[in-house]
Formats: structure tokens, sequence, C-alpha cells
């Protein structure tokens, strides 16, 4: 095997732009956090999916703000921890972005309901936690996880590329789930998609007598639409950079230190909280409605407003909450 590429220098510029990308997934994450606590009837099983998938992203970030920021030259034992943190929490992240995508596909297109959804939540939990923690224990407790002279990262710490072995424990610890994932977004994406397409042309009879309400149903299908296409997209455009560099690292090309490269895979790596904030939050007119009225309602409050309106600032929210439709599993998260 082709000797690896002399160790690849992490610029003062790259590393404040990877971790100003850190600094918003982490804020990111955390938003997506705050929404699930603050609105209890937007808690549908989907979004507590993403719940965790933040979790996750959160632990990701924070683990690679500090490798980033320490830019590790060597072994140590602070290097061994981070880079099980990261491995952890990036395998973690890769199996809850997937479980959700399953999770849509059962429940729309084979109508999972009831029980049979709270035992697959279950399953999701047990693999999502439980498979990664067993990788990251086994390749601690092996000595797999080291100084990788940021060849296949950008500052941090993962695989120690002196192990024998280390192409196999950076496919267990991250490239086989990463690639897997290339693929499975895509179908069961397209998979559900197709099915709420046959879905809506079989309505199209009734179309005529509900125009109104059609003209809603389709501006709503439309953003739901995009947004099926944009998830295994901007996961793809934000992965892709790290396997490119992992291969090139393989194959020992000097292409590996390109900067572009470099900032890319950094980015791409740090940035996914980031980029589920701005399409579950930001771009989620219920969820940015409720966050706008949120941080304005302090400001257009009167001053002179009676004690008696102020406990019950509150109340609108949980009774237009009781009313509002509760999201189905037919919805994608994002809707």
């Amino acid at each position: 095997m082709p000797q690896p590429a002399p160790p690849t220098e992490l610029l003062p510029s790259e590393r404040a732009v990877v971790l100003l990308s850190c600094a918003l997934s982490a804020l990111g994450s955390g938003l997506l956090v705050a929404t699930h606590a603050l609105w209890p009837d937007l808690r549908s099983r989907a979004r507590r999916l993403l719940l965790f998938l933040s979790l996750a992203d959160l632990l990701s970030a924070a683990s690679y703000f500090y490798g980033v920021l320490q830019d590790f030259s060597g072994p140590s034992w602070d290097c061994v921890l981070q880079g099980a943190l990261s491995t952890f929490a990036n395998t973690s992240s890769f199996f809850w972005t997937v479980a959700i995508a399953l999770y849509l596909y059962l429940s729309i297109v084979h109508a999972a309901r009831g029980p049979q959804t709270d035992r697959l939540l279950w399953a999701f939990h047990a693999v999502s936690w439980g498979v990664p923690l067993a990788i990251t224990v086994a390749a601690v407790s092996l000595k797999k996880i080291g100084y990788d002279a940021s060849d296949v990262s950008v500052g941090w710490c993962w695989i120690d590329l002196e192990a024998k072995d280390h192409v196999l424990w950076m496919l267990l610890t991250g490239k086989l789930w990463e690639m897997l994932a290339y693929i499975m977004l895509p179908l069961l994406y397209l998979l559900v998609r197709k099915h709420i397409n046959r879905a809506r042309e079989a309505l199209s009879e009734y179309r005529p007598i509900l125009c109104e309400a059609h003209q809603l149903q389709r501006r709503s299908s439309s953003v739901a639409d995009t947004k099926l296409v944009l998830i295994p997209l901007i996961f793809i455009c934000l992965r892709v950079w790290s396997t490119v560099r992992f291969v090139l690292t393989l194959c020992g090309s000097p292409a590996v230190r390109t900067p572009v490269l470099v900032v890319l895979h950094g980015i791409g790596n740090t940035f996914q909280g980031g980029a589920n904030c701005i399409m579950f939050v930001l771009c989620t007119p219920v969820v940015r409605t409720r966050l706008i009225s949120l941080c304005c309602c302090d400001c257009s409050q009167p001053p002179t407003q009676s004690p008696a309106h102020r406990p019950g600032a509150p109340v609108p929210s949980k009774t237009g909450s009781a009313q509002e439709p509760r999201q189905t599993p037919e919805e994608p998260p994002s809707t």
C-alpha cells in the first residue's frame, strides 16, 4: 500500500473557518433541541428522531471544535479522548440520519402505526447508540484511535495512521457507514417521494371540488417535495469532501493537502447540525413563526401592560397548539 501523504499543515485562516462552522453547528443543534423542549405539540415521532440526531451532532461539533482548536501535532491522552468522542458522535449521526429516512419510508409507504413504530423507535436507539459505542470502545481498547497527521481530518484526531489495519478501522469508525448513507438516503427519500406523488395523482379527480383546499395542499406538497430532495443532497454535498480526502490518503496523493479541499472537509464534517437547523427550523414555517414570536414578544409588549395579561402570555400558544392538527407520520419532519 502507498505510504500516507506528509502531515497536512492547518493554516490559521482554515482553522478559523472550521471553528466557525463548529460553533454554528453547535448553535443549530442547540436550537433544534430548544424547539423540542419549548413546544410539546410539535413533538411528533419524526421530530423526536431529529432530537436525537441533534444531540449526536452537538457532541460531534463540540469534540471537533476542541480538536481543531488544539490542532494536535502528535499522540496524547486528550487526542485519544477527542478522537473517541468524535468517532462515537459522528457514527451515531450517520445512523440517526438514516433512521429518520427509514422511519419516513416505513410510516408513509408501508403505513407503520402504533406499537409498530414504538418498537421501531427502540430499535433505532439500540442501533444508533449501541453500534457506535461498541465500535468506539473496541477502537480505544485496541489503541486504534490517535494522531492522523490531519490527512483524514482537519486538526482533530481520528484513526492512528501508524496502525497496520488503519484502513479497516477507518471504514468501521465512519467511512463504511458514510458510504452506505450515500446510497440509502437518496433511495429511501426517492421511494417516499414516488409514493406521495402516486397518492396525489389518485386524488386528482376530487381537485375541482376542493379547489381552495387543493391550492393550500399543493403549496405544502411542493415544500415537502423540495425538502425530500434537499435532505439527501445536502448530506452528500457536506460529506463527500471527507470521502475524497480519505481516498486521496489511501492513494498517497499530495492533493490531500489542497487548502480548498481541507476547508471543505472541515466544513462538511462539522456543519451537519447547522444544515439540519436551516432545514427543520428556519425553513419550517410553523417553527420559524414561533421562534420569531418568542424573540419579539418582550419587545412588542407595552410597558403599561397589566399583570393579568403577563402570566397568560403563554396561554395562546397552548390553546393554538391544541387546535392545530398534530403532525402525522405521513409528513416529513421538516414540514
